[in-house]
């Protein structure tokens, strides 16, 4: 599993950009951003090589940040995969906390995800995860 690290803080034009600067000066790459305000809340998910020092650097600096197991899996990029994963979890009770696409390149789709029971999600996602951090 590797880690996601989520940022909740009070909506503001320039949020990003401070993030996205205090990573960049601590020479952090941001991998993957996915970016929703909701209700004058900013929610960003991040995904970086070195979680634990971003998660640091981001509290250091007054961030609130939560950071999440998250599974890496690879699907073919066709019509209904995605639902054979979510038919699998949905089958073992398992619930999704968070999706998001990471790559696409036409053959495969990348998605990373996290569970409400994620030792139980890891072992129903086997033959789909990659272990190869984006």
């Amino acid at each position: 599993m590797s880690k996601t690290l989520t940022i909740v803080e009070d909506d503001k034009v320039g949020l990003l950009m401070d993030i996205s600067y205090i990573m960049g000066k601590e020479k952090i790459n941001i991998e993957n951003v996915s970016a929703v305000s909701v209700g004058g809340k900013a929610i960003f998910t991040i995904t970086v090589k070195n979680p634990d020092k971003a998660y640091d650097i981001l509290k250091k600096n007054g961030f609130h940040v939560l950071e999440t197991d998250t599974l890496m899996i690879k699907i073919p990029d066709e019509p209904g995969s995605l639902s054979k994963i979510t038919k699998l979890l949905s089958k073992e009770k398992i619930n999704m906390t968070t999706l998001y696409v990471v790559s696409r390149d036409g053959k495969n789709t990348v998605i990373a995800l996290t569970a409400d029971k994620k030792r139980k999600a890891k072992k129903v996602l086997e033959p789909y995860l990659i272990e190869e951090q984006y």
